[in-house]
């Protein structure tokens, strides 16, 4: 009778926890007011992120290539997303086209050639802003051991506490261009476009200090 007594508790706690998690779910509401944002280092969500490269291909449409491994590292700093700084790395070698025979090429030596060059990187100089949450971030972007400035077109969704990481979480949605021959990019051109458009959505975490 005791132990029956015990479970039922624990069925009604685990119950109880559960309907906490998805009110908590259901009403969530992020900020978009910088100043809440507390100061400190985030990490890139590892499961909520998305960052594409989009080509033209034969004029009949835009190629997507994504990449299946990325890291971010962010560090907000008193003064808001126009004081803070970012750095990304993208593993080149996880380039996901859809396509295994492209995956290979574009992997290989005529292009990203990730045995020699295994990172794509980008670290931040300067952000203007443009609006309350937009703006245009600067910095420079690393392909093949060749460095170009690039600009992003940059949207701060808004900050609050994940409901279910129990995290400090920044939101933000960039996109913007480069010519990849500038990067000695210049494989099946002009069948495939030189403008390249990098499309990003990102979540970072704030680490335990």
């Amino acid at each position: 009778m005791k132990a029956a007594r015990h479970y039922l508790a624990w069925v009604c706690s685990v119950a109880l926890l559960c309907g906490c998690t998805a009110f908590n779910v259901a009403t969530h509401h992020v900020s978009g007011n910088e100043a809440s944002v507390p100061v400190g280092r985030y990490e890139l969500d590892a499961h909520h992120w998305n960052v594409s490269f989009d080509v033209d291909h034969f004029h009949y449409s835009r190629f997507v290539i994504r990449f299946d491994k990325v890291s971010a590292r962010l560090d907000w700093n008193p003064g808001g997303i126009a004081a803070s700084r970012v750095q990304a790395s993208i593993d080149a070698s996880s380039v996901d086209t859809n396509v295994p025979l492209l995956d290979r090429m574009l992997k290989g030596p005529d292009m990203f050639d990730a045995a020699r060059y295994p990172n794509i990187t980008f670290q931040s100089t300067a952000f203007e802003r443009s609006g309350d949450d937009t703006g245009t971030l600067t910095g420079d972007l690393t392909i093949r051991g060749v460095t170009r400035p690039v600009k992003l077109n940059v949207t701060f969704n808004g900050h609050a506490v994940n409901p279910l990481t129990k995290q400090e979480t920044l939101g933000f949605s960039a996109d913007g261009h480069f010519s990849r021959a500038a990067f000695g990019l210049t494989t099946w051109f002009p069948a495939v476009g030189d403008d390249v458009h990098v499309a990003i959505q990102a979540e970072f975490g704030k680490l335990k200090e």
